[in-house]
């Protein structure tokens, strides 16, 4: 008997699969706190050059007296959206000669910085602006760089000593570069720690997930894939209210770090994954942990269907390049692959851009965060209504339509409509939520099972490729400058959110459909039933 039959004896959801899925689900609110909180961290301030000879300057203006220095000292900006420029300065070429003739124009080696959001940032610390202003994308792209390298590196790890033992390396070496990272002294340490962060966060997800999955029942599967999700957008509300309080960089990393002490407790509270041990031949183990469900869940267990067979899980593997084998495949799953790294792109990047939507930056980042629970809920709700393909095609199309149109209220309205520009950046990330939901369910339905495991693996190595872009399409703006480059960055993430989501059209639909098992299954998948349409369209006409 195969594993999936006795979850259904034993309850698909039972209440002991309940309590281990909210256990797992724990760690996705730090692993949403970790995955955006260089969004914080490292945010720019407003500033400008510090005057050399006031050592009491400030950025906001303390008198007229300091008023006139600053515009005496400081020149002002070409960029319509700065008062000051924030790179030069004005130095005399001669001792007490005040004659503006005898100033020029010069890069500045000091910085203040509005504290009123922010009192301190890694970035206005070690005054990552002007010429090393692209450091901060850099760290932010040497971050998902290690999402990239802990996904590959902790799914091996999980296949080869457990999905427990690797959960918990994860918890371990997270809670070190977290309370490391804390007091990073400079860039080079900083960034090396955020990218063990990066790996060990994003594989402890990884492994929550297949965990839950691999516990739960058929039917449950979708629910709880997408479920976890909205866990993982309690902890970007989290990470919102605890900068608001903290606003000290240093402060907030610590209180995304904090929680990962309870972690450590997982050893003794969750158990190893039966279906991995019965792939190991560990049967004794997994019928002890088998056993143990049925009590809590309050289940008689036949002592007959503990015997196993894991002959499903021992058939032939395919290997990534059969994706690439045949036109169909090969079409399809680069339209896969190009949703996915522009669903992560739009993801992290609408949030990366919340400083520059106006306003106050918290409210943005928390209203930014806090809709993604009706996004998850809609996808919950309609994924087995209207299907994959539309669902997913809608979230894209009209989450890329709202991040385009914000170009309209950035560059011909003022201030008073900047309200605007937030509710359509807004929808723009309900889009780019509830795509991220639905991708994985269409996906895997759509990648051959011989491949599944592969190309999903292979999926969610691209989405870090857009994930790593983010930070660059985000900061894009800061280089062109203006009004337009305030909109540069949502027009990018609208515009490709839009061209992937019409690309969606050409996959096939996968609900209530039997999904493929070969390779051969694959590229026939879909094609059958246009056949089946022209065919109903054709005896239609000759009836009529």
């Amino acid at each position: 008997m195969k594993f999936d039959d006795i979850l259904y004896h034993l309850g698909e959801f039972g209440r002991y699969q309940k309590r281990l899925y909210i256990l797992l689900c724990l760690p996705a609110i730090s692993v949403g706190g970790f995955m955006m909180g260089l969004v914080l961290t490292m945010e720019t301030p407003k500033h400008r050059c510090k005057i050399p000879f006031y050592p009491n300057d400030t950025y906001d203006i303390q008198s007229t007296y300091h008023k006139h220095l600053v515009n005496f000292t400081i020149p002002k900006s070409d960029d319509e959206t700065l008062e000051y420029s924030q790179c030069h300065i004005y130095v005399s070429s001669g001792a007490g000669n005040l004659n503006p003739a005898n100033f020029t124009r010069e890069k500045c080696t000091e910085w203040v910085y509005e504290t009123s959001e922010f009192k301190s940032t890694f970035t206005s610390e070690h005054n990552l602006v002007c010429d090393d202003a692209l450091l901060t994308s850099h760290a932010k792209m040497i971050f998902y760089f290690g999402v990239l390298v802990g996904d590959l590196v902790f799914g091996v790890l999980a296949d080869t000593i457990g999905r427990k033992k690797a959960l918990y390396v994860t918890f371990v070496i997270l809670l070190a570069s977290a309370f490391g990272v804390c007091w990073a002294p400079e860039f080079i340490s900083f960034v090396i720690l955020q990218f063990i962060i990066g790996a060990a966060n994003h594989g402890a997800f990884m492994i929550c997930c297949v965990l839950g999955l691999e516990m739960v029942g058929p039917s449950k599967r979708v629910w709880a894939g997408i479920v976890i999700h909205a866990f993982f957008a309690l902890g970007l509300v989290y990470l919102a209210g605890a900068g608001y309080l903290l606003r000290d960089w240093q402060y907030i990393s610590l209180a995304v770090a904090g929680p990962c002490v309870f972690y450590l407790s997982y050893w003794w509270i969750v158990p190893e994954s039966p279906r991995w041990l019965i792939s190991q031949g560990r049967e004794s183990e997994a019928e002890d942990i088998i056993r143990k469900v049925a009590k809590v869940n309050k289940v008689k267990i036949d002592e007959k269907l503990l015997k196993v067979s894991d002959d499903d899980d021992k058939s032939s593997e395919g290997r990534i390049w059969h994706l690439f084998s045949n036109r169909v495949m090969l079409v399809r799953t680069l339209i896969l692959f190009f949703n996915w790294a522009i669903v992560s792109m739009m993801y992290y990047g609408v949030t990366m851009h919340a400083g520059n939507m106006g306003g106050d930056f918290y409210l943005n980042f928390f209203l930014l965060a806090v809709v993604e629970f009706p996004a998850y809920s809609l996808a919950i709700f309609l994924l087995d209504r209207i299907g994959r393909k539309k669902l997913h095609c809608s979230f894209m199309v009209l989450g890329g339509l709202a991040c385009l149109s914000t170009i309209f209220p950035v560059l011909f309205g003022d201030k008073s409509i900047q309200p605007l520009t937030l509710a359509l950046a807004i929808v723009g990330k309900i889009g780019s939520a509830g795509a991220f939901g639905v991708v994985y369910v269409f996906s895997a339905e759509l990648f051959p099972t011989v491949v599944r495991n592969a190309g999903m693996g292979a999926s969610s190595c691209i989405a870090r490729v857009g994930g790593m872009l983010a930070p660059y399409v985000a900061s894009s703006g800061d280089l062109v400058g203006g009004k337009f480059g305030q909109a540069l960055p949502l027009v990018i993430f609208g515009a490709a959110s839009v061209t992937a989501g019409l690309l969606c059209l050409l996959l096939p639909e996968t609900l209530n459909k039997k999904l493929p098992e070969s390779i051969e299954d694959g590229i026939k998948f879909g094609r059958a039933t246009e056949k089946e349409k022209e065919e109903i369209s054709i005896s239609k006409s000759t009836k009529l």
